[in-house]
């Protein structure tokens, strides 16, 4: 089939109006949120439901065309980057949303975005807990092909653990429901595999995810710490304590600064070389007696300052101080890199050091805010394309972080996703055999690997480009790589 037949075939499936193959429509869906990978797709098409998404595939499947699967594009990593000669398939239109308050469920399509979800519980009552910093935009699609997390990950988990249930169209076109909405079903545990899975296993149509009972009393501490050393040795002291608050943000010195430029009426303490946001939810007096424990817990370790916010505005207004880091960070940056990545706790401080010394070895500044409960870092590096070398030597510091992460038992990767942007990373951590079980598991669903074939799973060939694969972590550290 010639590109006049298949363009053809597919405005056929979708109608006139949801196939776009013309340069200025198709170029917003030229890259995601990671900029430096751009490429103009064949065409991208909207279906309107999964009877069409099916259709789309099994079209595709029959002629052996690429297919990428997009929500907001609000990935960091490269996941939604389209293929050359291949099709976009955006699910923005797939936004049916129904609340199950009995059964304390939700039944939402791909492209309902992640906050309206609570938004239509908060009614009943409820909430849904994974809230990623790009919940306003970011689609519940998205946030299960990426296992999203966010600042309350820390008690209520990933969207793998908030998901009971999946119907997603496989690479040959065959609509699969895994899952039936409870926790425990019999056979293997494909939904937890699907989910993560960056599109590589099939399309999500429809998620079936848990709701949770809206906490009886809330309460944010935000302390300043002199020390970012402190900062970490509170967050795993409060755990060591038995507490399990539902957010911990740590914020170096570099990100209070930015956000107090950005919003000064916050007063946040530009002198403090650290501060801890710390959420606590449920009976009240459970709440007063592990802010008793935590006030003692920071009060040895010098903390400056600690501010107390129980009202829903003055939780905002202390919640403000690490939201607005990132709007802060690209407001006074040329360009910015985000690191993800993920450390045990036990790592925090070791890592964050590290950080900052190769930050200075490689003369590109780093800021540091991040999901400190569950060990999950994202460092910022600030750098100008347009000067010669800096975005080389941005990308040199972002592999020696990883390498860092690496040395410490971490992971390449805490909720950004692998997409294209970490591939040579995927090659430092696992081994072959892996990397080829990954790959056979991948068959299953989609044997011709038409679904956004060149991410999250290196070939070895690709790893041996990339000059490496897995070694032990005392033959760190590793050679530099090259990028994208």
């Amino acid at each position: 089939m010639n590109v006049h037949a298949l363009l053809q075939a597919l405005r056929e499936i979708v109608g006139e109006p949801w196939l776009m193959a013309d340069a200025e429509s198709v170029a917003p869906y030229e890259c995601d949120a990671l900029f430096h990978l751009q490429q103009r797709p064949l065409a991208v098409v909207l279906p309107a439901d999964e009877q069409q998404v099916a259709a789309l595939v099994a079209l595709c499947a029959h002629e052996r065309v690429p297919l990428v699967p997009r929500g907001a594009g609000t990935s960091l990593s490269g996941g939604a980057t389209p293929v050359a000669g291949g099709i976009v398939m955006a699910l923005n239109r797939l936004k049916r949303l129904s609340i199950d308050v009995s059964a304390r469920q939700a039944l939402a399509q791909p492209g309902v975005r992640n906050i309206v979800v609570s938004q239509q519980a908060a009614g009943a009552g409820l909430f849904f807990a994974p809230d990623p910093s790009s919940q306003v935009a970011s689609t519940i699609g998205g946030n299960i092909a990426e296992n999203a997390g966010g600042v309350h990950c820390v008690k209520y988990g990933l969207t793998v653990h908030n998901l009971l249930g999946l119907r997603v169209v496989s690479g040959e076109g065959e609509v699969l429901a895994l899952g039936e909405g409870s926790l425990d079903q019999p056979g293997l545990d494909l939904l937890a595999l699907a989910c993560g899975s960056e599109g590589l296993l099939g399309l999500v149509t429809e998620a079936r995810l848990r709701l949770l009972p809206s906490p009886r009393a809330v309460r944010v501490l935000l302390g300043f710490f002199p020390r970012i050393e402190a900062s970490c040795d509170a967050v795993s002291r409060i755990i060591a304590e038995g507490i399990v608050p539902a957010g911990l943000e740590i914020m170096d010195q570099a990100s209070l600064q930015a956000a107090h430029r950005f919003s000064p009426a916050l007063g946040l303490r530009e002198d403090a070389a650290a501060a801890l946001l710390c959420e606590l939810d449920g009976e009240p007096d459970d709440i007063d007696d592990a802010t008793r424990r935590i006030c003692s817990i920071f009060q040895s370790l010098a903390v400056m300052e600690l501010r107390q916010a129980d009202d829903p505005a003055q939780r905002a207004q202390l919640w403000a101080a690490r939201k607005n880091v990132l709007p802060a960070l690209l407001r006074s940056a040329s360009d910015l890199y985000v690191a993800d990545c993920t450390v045990p706790r036990r790592a925090l401080s070791r890592v964050l050091t590290r950080v900052l010394q190769l930050s200075a070895q490689h003369g590109i500044a780093v800021a540091q805010s991040f999901h400190a409960g569950d060990g999950n870092l994202h460092p910022v590096l600030f750098y100008d394309s347009a000067v010669d070398g800096e975005e080389e030597r941005a990308l040199r510091l972002a592999d020696a972080i990883l390498q860092a992460v690496l040395a410490e038992g971490g992971t390449v990767s805490g909720e950004h996703g692998i997409g294209s942007e970490k591939l040579h990373g995927m090659c430092w951590q696992f081994s072959a055999d892996e990397l080829d079980l990954f790959a056979r598991l991948r068959a299953a669903f989609d044997p011709q690997g038409l679904f956004n074939p060149g991410k999250a799973i290196p070939t070895l060939h690709r790893c041996a480009e990339f000059g490496g694969m897995h070694v032990a972590r005392d033959a760190m550290p590793f050679p530099e790589l090259p990028r994208f």
